[in-house]
């Protein structure tokens, strides 16, 4: 029986490389997108043509309302999940000083509640199984702290703690709750980027190369594979040794 995966924000980027990988071994996919509709379905007939059950379900993981409209979807239409990837999120990059309450809710809002969310409509049914995993996405500066980028760096680290405490809670339930935090990355989010400031990034780094969204969609893979079934409330950081 194939085993089921919702990806949420996974019409771009990491997501969507992320649902590739699930779907070339063989799982069934969910593919949640807030406003990036043709990119969705794009992505679903991609996932489809490779032999995977898929499903396109939209929702804007900041309002509660519209995540448990879709997890009652999911479980009329596609069952029951075996893994929830938190992937949602957006940065900004701006001056602590520019920085609005409404900079500053948004960032919130998605990164994190959305988050919150998404673990308290998918969980009672992992609860019910004895059975699940969770991966929540997150960052470097989650870990580390990046100027100009402030209310990013406490969105993310924040799910580092909400990550490590809901481990714990549900730990007892046979459910994993992991993390994964990127470094910097070769996606949409981070095309603002110059290219002084792309090559300044890459020097900072050991590998001397930036990331690909494969190689984050590799991290997220192994974490909901059997073989880290004892790895729980852990943060996996591929970040090319820039955090070390």
């Amino acid at each position: 029986m194939s085993r089921s995966v919702l990806i949420t924000g996974a019409s771009r980027g990491i997501g969507r490389e992320s649902a590739k990988l699930f779907a070339q071994n063989g799982w069934k996919v969910a593919v949640n997108y807030c406003s990036s509709e043709r990119q969705a379905l794009e992505l679903v007939k991609e996932l489809s043509d490779m032999g995977s059950e898929a499903i396109a379900v939209q929702g804007d993981v900041s309002d509660r309302s519209q995540v448990t409209a879709m997890a009652a979807s999911l479980l009329k239409d596609f069952g029951e999940l075996d893994v929830l990837v938190n992937n949602a999120g957006i940065a900004q990059q701006k001056l602590f000083t520019d920085i609005t309450p409404n900079d500053w809710d948004r960032m919130f809002d998605i990164n994190i509640k959305g988050m919150f969310h998404c673990c308290q409509c998918f969980l009672p049914q992992m609860i019910r199984r004895q059975s699940g995993k969770i991966i929540n996405l997150s960052s470097i500066w989650g870990l580390v702290g990046s100027s100009c980028e402030v209310h990013y760096s406490a969105a993310k680290a924040a799910v580092i703690g909400f990550t490590k405490a809901l481990a714990k809670e549900v730990g007892p339930s046979g459910i994993q709750v992991n993390c994964v935090a990127p470094g910097v990355i070769t996606t949409e989010m981070n095309a603002a980027l110059d290219a002084d400031s792309l090559n300044a990034l890459k020097e900072e780094t050991p590998l001397g190369i930036l990331g690909t969204p494969q190689d984050i969609a590799q991290a997220i893979y192994f974490l909901a594979e059997s073989g880290s079934d004892f790895i729980t409330g852990q943060v996996l950081s591929p970040n090319g040794g820039f955090v070390i």
